[in-house]
């Protein structure tokens, strides 16, 4: 493949739109189609890959989402980094709209996605990739956290170091009951698509950043009518700016070369996936 990136970056399309000389291109992959076109560009000589993770228009709800298809083709792009923007309700009150919270841990409340490379099932080349068991005991890179943590304060933006994601299936939102167990979990905030990116991109030996945006209160911490869509939409638009002036400064400042803990995820393992080192 004759374009490529070094860093990937899972989002809305309001998070290039102020590049210059974007290249879009088509990826396929062995698990289908990914959400949308790739978007290539340079930030600080950088070659990023920019992937809707919706698809544009917000077309693709959260459980519909090809993950696999996602982290396979920025993989194939060359892709090792990947920093992934997503909105949150936030499960305390001093989590409200606008808090940028960093997690370095989540906890998976989905069912039924498909959340592995290793399933044991053949490829359509007729691979049969190892059955094998990656660790996600800290599933966030900790040179990626340190990177965008620095990021946001040099953008006035003090965000939150550390908390735990709850992911859930979605589309719906959580009722109070459920928003009420998650806060006295200790949970910090609740999703619907940082699992299974998270760990696909541990099973390609890529870090991956996760940078929650607290768009609202969830059921069980605030007290009107509950959270609607419109409402999380607004939230975050209003702060894609910030958003993009903190992504951007953390895509300078990720290290080029690569030794943390997501680059030796797969030291010692035989994959079998075309492409993925291991062993």
């Amino acid at each position: 493949m004759t374009e490529s990136a070094q860093i990937g970056v899972i989002g809305g399309s309001g998070l290039y739109a102020l590049l210059d000389d974007v290249t879009e291109i088509t990826v396929g992959t062995p698990y289908g189609p990914p959400s949308d076109s790739l978007f290539l560009g340079e930030i600080a000589g950088r070659r990023v890959a920019f992937l809707p993770r919706h698809g544009r228009g917000h077309r693709i709800p959260p459980q519909r989402i090809n993950y696999r298809a996602n982290l396979w083709a920025l993989h194939a792009l060359g892709v090792r980094q990947v920093v992934a923007p997503c909105a949150v309700g936030g499960l305390r009150t001093e989590y409200g709209p606008g808090t940028l919270l960093i997690p370095d841990q989540f906890v998976d409340r989905t069912s039924g996605r498909e959340q592995t490379f290793y399933d044991g099932l053949p490829l359509p080349d007729g691979t049969v990739p190892e059955v094998v068991h990656v660790s996600t005991a800290d599933p966030y890179c900790a040179d990626g956290r340190a990177a965008v943590l620095t990021a946001a304060r040099s953008q006035d933006w003090e965000p939150v170091d550390g908390g735990t994601l709850v992911v859930v299936e979605g589309p719906r939102f959580s009722t109070r009951a459920e928003s009420r167990w998650f806060t006295r979990n200790g949970w910090s905030v609740v999703g619907m698509t940082g699992h299974p990116e998270a760990v696909l991109a541990r099973e390609l030996g890529l870090c991956y950043t996760s940078l929650a945006l607290v768009t609202d209160l969830d059921a069980g911490v605030e007290t009107g009518q509950g959270v609607t869509h419109a409402e999380v939409l607004e939230v975050f638009a209003r702060n894609v700016e910030r958003l993009r002036g903190v992504l951007f400064k953390a895509v300078e400042s990720l290290p080029a070369a690569r030794d943390c803990a997501c680059a030796h995820a797969l030291d010692g393992l035989a994959t079998g996936l075309p492409g993925v080192p291991g062993a």
